[in-house]
Formats: C-alpha cells, structure tokens, sequence
C-alpha cells in the first residue's frame, strides 16, 4: 500500500511539474553585440541548464513560472534574468568591470575567454560532468572527460595506492601544477616509489578536493613555468570553487563493480558510497559570499587476484583498496568598501585508507607459523590529513587591481601495518605496528598587480607580482618494532635484513630528517592586442631558491583571428621544475619482490654517505623548451574544432635509478662496506622529448525538442627518452643506472593515444549521455626482461537521468558497460603481483551508479 501511495505521489509531483513547463528560446551576446558562445544557463533553484551554441542561442524548457535564469560565461560577469516571455536576451558586460573575478588560466586578463586564449584551454562545467557520470572523484572525472589527463589507481605500491598519481600530456605528476582559484595548491608529502605510474614523483592530491565544492575545473594544456612558477612544465590545473548563493544541492550516490576473479562466489564489490552537501549564502549588497560543501566517500575493496597464473599466484588479494575520506570546503568573499574585499577559502580533508602488500605464504621464511597458519596477506593503512587556508585582500589603487593573499597548506601522511608480524620476535610479535611517516607544508605569500590600458591599441594588459615561498619537510619514524631486528645472530640469513613489519617496515630514527627551503619569485606578465584580430603576449619570470640557486624563464605567444571563424595561435616557452623536498630527503630501507623473491632494498636520500661515496650530484632543476602551435574554427553555428600540436623537451629529468647490489662488479663493496644490500637514488638522470596532438570536435543539433551536443576529443602522444646521463663511478652505466624497465615506466605514463566520444542528449527532463573512450596500447617490461604489451581497449560508458521533480533528478548508468578488462600476464613478473599492471582504463570490470540529487 505504501509503495502504491508513493508511486501516485511520484506521478502527480510530474504531472503538476510538467504542467509549468514553457519552452524558452534566448541569445546571449557580449557588450559588442556578438554572441557568445559556451555560455552556461541554469533556471535558478533546479537540476536544468544548458548551454549556447556557436551563434550564442540557447532553448531551454523551464521548470517554474516567471524562471529566474543564471547566465555565466569566463571572462563575462555572472547575471540573473527573468523569464517573463518565451524569447530571452542577455547582454553579459566584461568581467574587468567587477572587482576580483578570476579569471581563465593561462592570462591575467580578467575579460580573456577560452575563445581567445593564445594557450589551448578546456573548462570542464563539474555540475554537468557528476549529474552524468559514474566517476566521483576528481581524478577519475578528469581521466574520462579530459584526453590528455591520466590518472589511475593503483595496488600493491605503498603510499601510491592512496593517493592516486595523475599527470598532464604523459609528463610525471610532478610537473603539472594545481591552482585553486588561482592560488598555488600544496602537494602532496608523498613520493611515489612502486606501482606503474609516477615513479620517483611527487604530486598534488586532486582528491582532498570534493567535487560538490567545485564550480568548473581549467586545465591549460600548456608550458607555463614562465607565470606560474615550478610544477608547471606540462600545464596548468586550476580548480575554481562554487560561489553560489541561495542555492542548497544535496546528493547521494553509490556504485559497486561486477565482482570477478574472486575467491568466493560474492556478485558484486569496490562498493563506492558518496554524499555530499553544498549552501551558499550572500553576505552585503555588493556581491560577498560564503559557499559551504561537507562530503563523505567510502570505497570497498575489490578483489582480482583468483586469474589463470600456471606458474602459481604472487597474492591472494590484488585490487583496490578501501577508503574512507570525509572533507569540508569553505569558499567566501566579503566586501569592505565598494573597491576593496577580503576572500578566503580552504578546506580540511580527512582519509582513512587500507590496502594489500604481497602474500607470505604458510612456508615462507617471513612467516611464524604459530601466529598465521596458512600464512598471511599484510595491510597497509594510512591515515592522511589534509588542510589549507587562503586568506587576500582584493583592491583597487587608481586603475590598478591589487590582490594581496597568503597562502598556508599542509599534507600528512601516516603509515601502519596490520595482519602483519616481525619474523625475529617469533610467536610473540604484535600483528599490528605503527610504521612512521611524513608531512609537507606549504607557505605563500603573494602580491599582484593588474592593469587594463582600454585606448593602447585595443587594449593592453599588464600584470606584475612578486611571492616568497616557504617549504618544510619530515620524515618520522615508526615504533621500534616496526623496523628493528630483535635476534639478529639466531635470523636466518634471508631476515637479517627484513626485520621488522611484514608488508612495510617502519621507517627508522636514521630516516628521520627535517628540512626546509624558501624561494623568492618576481614575474611581469602583458598582453597587447595589435588590432582586434591580433593578439600579442609575453612572460618573464625570476625564481631564487635557497637550495639550488637562481632561474629566469620566459614565455611568449600570439593568437591571429584570420578569419570570423578561424584562428591561429601558438606559444614558445622555458620551463622549468625544481626537485621536490621529498625527492632530496627521502630515505628508508624497504622490501621490494622480484620475481616472487623479497629484496631489501636502501633508498639512500641524495646527500646521504652512499650517495657521496658512489659520486651521485646534489639535484638540480629540471628545465624545459615547449611550443605549441594551434588552430580553433567555428564552422557554422553549431560546430567547432580546435587542434594543437606540442613539442615538450625536459633536461635533467629527476627519477628513481634502477637498483644496485653488493655484488655489482664496481660499487659493491662499497655497499657492502656500507652494510647495504641493494640501494637506488634520485638523480637527473634523463632527458625527454615529446610531441603531440590534441584534437577537440563539438557539435550541437537540434533533435525535435531537445538538444544532442557530441564532442570527439583525442590526444597523441609520443615521449621518447633522449639521453640518460650517469655519474661519479656510475659514469658510462646507462642500461645500469636507468635501465630499459624504469624507461618503460616512463614512457607508459600515458597510453600514446586516448580518444573520447561523447554523446550527450537532453530533452525536457529526460538525460542520456553516451560515451566511448579508447585507450592505445601501453609496454612495459617484466621483471624477467620481456616486454608486456597491454593491447588497447575500448570502455564504453551509459548513463539516463530523469528529473523527478523540479528540484530532483535520478540518474543510473553503468561505466565500462561491456566489462573490459586489460591484457593479461604472469602475476609471479609483473610489477603490482597481479595478473596485469594498473593502467589507465581501470582492471575493475564492469561498473554500476545511481545517484539522486536535490537542487533548491
């Protein structure tokens, strides 16, 4: 009966919302009267929105009476209009008009559009991509959505299996830099160390961020060092946080995977639960603000490591890990006077993760079988607190625009082992340790001024800043348990050297360092348009850094509109990336298995005794030349094509060196002299190039009434490792100190091609989104020298949405709909234990949503 009364409800609720529906038809056009193009219209209140076409119309099938509609556009100020007719128009005014819009990535002009950016851009609208698509983190929304982003979760690596490595045109995650809300986000304190992604990298923590918090994502596919600063080698991501006011969205999600190559007879995992909330309020009569998000993630192990293996399995549970991460967002602006205002924002992000190490087997030697019978799977948990804290103040002097701010952020990660023991305390050994860890802190301050010169020509835009950064680094070690050897003369030779927890070992007082640094950084940045079709831009930027010295690099580019509906643009740029605090200080001494065999291996910081006795150099800057030269044409009202062509070429690549052990024929007594059994090192060791294409086709046809909008989005890509360069007694040992595996890694940061089509169908309360993504072949070597070639696949997701209400929508779908998984190998010689290494399409299967979001 209950059921009975709430599908009635249900069906009233849309017949008496249908029934105030009214088509609106519209043009939205700048302050020259040409139509603007992209510009986002929401009906205030509800889940509805569009967007318009190459010739700045929009239809749209309103919800409500008299609907309030939200017309936004980058480089435009927001406005709010009242449907009082069936025909809308809109004349946004210049963003420059209003104090503190922030403005595209990639200029410091604040009336600059993606349109007209010499650099190729894409802004990805997040309200659109969640409402659509099974993806809930950041990492995993821009893999699908953005070509030249990967990104992809990984097992049995340590730290990288809870914070996912992702990158820009298949450079390291260390050399794309993360803005929020233009303002330089930390990174993360881990260093990558296993796993087939980012190897030797740090990187920056998309996912601290959550997506409800998030109005539209920038990526700038582009060098920018020269503006930018450090990081910022392969381009820039610049997350842009909601500001909207009176406005309350609640959603609730959840997904789980099509459980296979399990050892039970379970249906389904990977469970992956999200809610999330978001209200904004306005503060005073001149546009101030404070936008609030909460959000809570909890994902589920899968399992995949029940696969053919002849040669037997490597471990027992192989998939991802479970996850628990709750966050709370603020962003907020507050007027002091009608020129002058105070910002902030920030967050703290909590996460609570545990993954699988590798098996010990019931006879293995690392095992007490009085604790663990049939042996044990050790876990690695981590817990990881993440916070920043930007406060500014945004003025006008004269024409100038000020914006002082700082910036403070803070990333710390903390190891433990459970189900685990130490081998040399026998029966007695604790099963659980904790296992050390580190933190990373960011400080910034900044000072920018801009300035718009309206009669120069056609307009001319200067910016000039300065910042001063402070970094600071530790690394702390586990409880003595975690890592000390309690019976070293009655061990077994194959333990004297893996005391400690199974599965991690806790980082040693020897570890233990504190270290910091500080650079001062000066930039002038301008931009001058010659006539209305050409536009010219230059950058020069000064960095000192207290720990390596001085770098000046610069920018320059042009965008020429040959015609209305083609342009041309390109840039030339020096880059450059300076090595992280973690890179330089990093130490521990680890168990790594090769082929099935543990290894315990000293990862000897850069200025330690073994790197000084081999002759290692102290690190250096990686530097960079990149050009990109770019095409962007309308054709007709209602197709657009924008294609780039880029070469990258990076000096000095910092990486992890291939291992070394005490018996190599040259440095092996004096490992041996160290009590070292195997040991490896950062160095700048490579150097790359790259070239590539990135392609971009969007149409939109009307389809009775509605609105199908189609995009084919690819990215070529081809890194090739130039050089590798040795040193101190190493010298002449390229296949020795950077061998062909590790280049692999390298190369496979990105598949050399990934190409994405979109369907995307809306009509009335009806949604139907089509996608297929085909990711090119990745080749990696096994630990026994052979190549494993990862043959290219293609996912194809679906997902339907239907508003309910005016103010509820349901979506379901299913990601990877046809259950692809990659290429499979020998689990006893992969890098990861599993039947295939992680890489970008995902080895999870098939995947399953529904979500249900309220807007009011």
């Amino acid at each position: 009966m209950k059921q009975n009364i709430l599908a009635i409800t249900l069906c009233v609720a849309s017949v008496s919302a249908f029934a105030q529906e009214q088509a609106l038809t519209g043009k939205i056009v700048d302050g020259a009267g040409k139509p603007v193009i992209g510009a986002t219209v929401v009906e205030k209140g509800t889940n509805n929105g569009t967007a318009t076409g190459n010739d700045g119309r929009f239809t749209l099938r309103t919800r409500t009476t008299s609907a309030r509609l939200v017309v936004s556009s980058i480089g435009y100020a927001t406005q709010e209009v009242t449907a009082t007719g069936s025909e809308v128009s809109v004349t946004l005014a210049d963003a420059s008009t209003g104090l503190g819009e922030v403005q595209i990535v990639g200029s410091r002009s604040q009336n600059r559009s993606t349109t007209d950016s010499p650099s190729p851009v894409d802004v990805i609208d997040i309200r659109e991509v969640t409402a659509k698509t099974g993806q809930l983190d950041v990492n995993q929304l821009l893999q699908f959505v953005a070509p030249s982003f990967n990104s992809n979760r990984q097992t049995g690596s340590d730290g990288a299996d809870h914070v996912d490595p992702a990158s820009l045109r298949g450079l390291g995650p260390d050399q794309t830099l993360v803005l929020v809300n233009g303002k330089r986000q930390h990174q993360s304190a881990l260093v990558n160390l296993f796993g087939s992604r980012g190897r030797g990298n740090t990187g920056t923590d998309l996912n601290v961020i959550p997506a409800a918090s998030i109005e539209r994502i920038e990526i700038l596919r582009d060098g920018a060092a020269a503006q930018y600063g450090s990081d910022a080698i392969a381009g820039v991501i610049n997350i842009v946080l909601k500001k909207t006011v009176d406005e309350l969205t609640v959603s609730t999600n959840y997904g789980a995977y099509d459980a296979k190559y399990r050892f039970d007879d379970q249906k389904f995992d990977g469970g992956n639960f999200n809610a999330n909330v978001n209200y904004g309020i306005g503060v005073g009569k001149q546009g101030g603000f404070v936008n609030a998000t909460l959000d809570y993630n909890q994902r589920q192990h899968t399992q995949r490591a029940n696969v053919p293996s002849p040669d037997g399995i490597a471990r027992r549970e192989y998939g991802d890990p479970q996850v628990k991460n709750a966050a709370a967002y603020l962003n907020a602006s507050f007027p002091v006077s009608q020129n002058a205002q105070v910002y902030a924002f920030g967050g703290l992000n909590k996460r609570r993760g545990d993954s699988y190490a590798w098996t010990r087997f019931a006879d293995d030697d690392r095992n007490v079988p009085a604790i663990y019978p049939n042996g044990f799977d050790p876990i690695i948990t981590s817990d990881i607190w993440d916070g920043s804290a930007v406060v500014g103040l945004r003025t006008k002097l004269g024409a100038w625009e000020l914006d002082l701010s700082n910036n403070f952020g803070s990333n710390r990660f903390e190891y433990g082992v459970e189900n685990t023991l130490n081998a040399s305390l026998g029966a007695s050994s604790p099963t659980s340790f904790k296992a050390g860890g580190f933190q990373l802190q960011q400080d910034v301050i900044g000072l920018s001024a801009t300035r718009n010169y309206k009669t120069v020509l056609q307009g001319f835009n200067v910016a000039v800043g300065a910042e001063f950064r402070q970094e600071w680094y530790s690394l702390f070690a586990g409880e003595e348990a975690s890592y000390r050897n309690y019976d070293p003369a009655g061990t077994p030779d194959s333990l004297r050297e893996a005391a400690g927890s199974q599965g991690f070992p806790g980082y040693q007082p020897t570890d233990a360092i504190k270290a910091n640094r500080n650079n001062l950084g000066a930039y002038v940045d301008a931009e001058l348009n010659v006539t209305q079709r050409w536009l010219v831009a230059a950058a020069l930027r000064y960095e000192h850094y207290s720990d390596f010295g001085s770098t000046l690099n610069y920018k320059v580019s042009t965008r020429y509109n040959l015609t209305e509906f083609l342009t041309l643009r390109g840039t030339y740029s020096t880059g450059f990336r300076a090595p992280s605090l973690a890179q330089v200080n990093f130490n521990s001494t680890f168990t790594n298995f090769i082929q099935g065999q543990p290894v315990e291996v000293l990862l000897a910081r850069n200025n330690s005794a073994v790197t000084r006795k081999l002759g290692i150099p102290s690190l250096k800057q990686e530097t960079s030349n990149s050009a990109n030269i770019g095409l962007t044409s309308r054709i007709g009202s209602s197709l657009s094509l924008t294609l780039d062509g880029y070469y990258i070429k990076i000096d000095d690549r910092v990486v992890l060196t291939s291992q070394f052990s005490a018996d190599d024929p040259v440095i092996g007594a004096d490992l041996q002299a160290l009590n070292v059994g195997q040991a490896q090192f950062f160095a700048n060791a490579a150097s790359t190039k790259s070239l590539g294409l990135d392609v971009v086709l969007s149409h939109t046809l009307g389809l009775n009434t509605g609105r199908l909008n189609s995009t084919l989005a690819a990215n070529f890509n081809r890194l090739r490792i130039d050089r590798v360069q040795t040193s101190g007694r190493l010298a002449g040992r390229e296949d020795d100190f950077f061998g062909p595996r590790e280049q692999a890694f390298v190369k496979a940061s990105a598949p050399p091609s990934k190409i994405n089509l979109t369907f995307d169908y809306q009509m009335g309360r009806f949604g139907a989104l089509l996608r297929f993504v085909r990711f090119a072949e990745v080749k990696l070597i096994d630990y026994d020298g052979m190549e494993q070639v990862y043959d290219s696949r293609t996912t194809t997701d679906l997902s339907l949405s239907y508003a309910l209400t005016s103010h509820l929508q349901l979506s379901v779908g299913s990601s990877n709909l046809f259950n692809k998984y990659p290429s499979f190998f020998n689990p006893q010689v992969t890098e990861t234990g599993g039947a295939w290494d992680p890489v970008q399409m995902g080895s999870n299967g098939r995947f399953y949503f529904a979500k249900l979001q309220a807007r009011f």
